[in-house]
């Protein structure tokens, strides 16, 4: 048996959606990655309540799609698991780019990266890698890849906001001090840590709050 796994390059296609229009009035442009298990299209439904002429929001979609148990009927999807992650990582990366250079966002918007659950580690690892200068960098209930370091965002000057849910399914009181202490050993002052009394879900009062 000469089993070998091979490595190939080609062209693919993904989606991504947005939200209201980019006008002259339009003072913040978010870049919002989705949590696994969501779609981009469904994702951008928490940010209906934001200004429509002021925020503008461009969702982008995890390439890896999924039935949902255990009906297996609706579609969800997934950025990243344990498998071939570093190459995964860098065709999100590329993914991202193309987004950005659809979309030409104008220098004198505000922009800020929102990852929510999952969608942090690509949000923090696009920021990271891209060096992108963002005026707001929000992590809402989920972790810093391990491999990211000071120096990856040593460039940084954005406001940092880490959200999560004191009452989250996910956390405990080990990884809330551990993911904490990560944020302030990146971060600085430039960090601000909100808790809030919940679970694993999106905190639409606190992002709304961000503008």
């Amino acid at each position: 048996m000469n089993l070998e796994e091979k490595e190939i390059s080609y062209t693919t296609t993904n989606s991504y959606a947005t939200l209201n229009t980019l006008t002259d009035k339009t003072k913040h442009v978010w870049f919002v990655c989705h949590g696994m298990g969501y779609l981009s299209r469904y994702f951008l439904r928490y940010f209906s309540g934001l200004n429509a002429d002021e925020n503008y929001l461009i969702a982008p979609q995890a390439q890896s799609k999924y039935y949902i148990p255990p009906k297996f009927k609706h579609v969800g999807s997934s950025w990243l698991t344990k498998e071939n992650t570093l190459k995964e990582t860098e065709n999100v990366l590329r993914y991202f780019d193309a987004v950005f250079e659809a979309e030409q966002i104008p220098e004198d918007k505000n922009l800020i990266v929102l990852g929510y659950s999952q969608g942090v580690s690509v949000a923090t690892r696009y920021v990271a890698k891209r060096k992108i200068a963002c005026s707001q960098l929000v992590l809402h209930s989920g972790g810093i890849p391990k491999e990211l370091t000071t120096n990856d965002f040593s460039f940084i000057n954005a406001k940092v906001t880490m959200i999560y849910g004191n009452e989250d399914e996910y956390l405990n009181e080990k990884r809330i001090l551990h993911e904490t202490q990560r944020a302030k050993e990146l971060f600085g002052a430039n960090l601000k840590i909100i808790p809030f009394e919940g679970k694993h879900i999106v905190n639409v009062e606190l992002i709304h709050a961000l503008v």
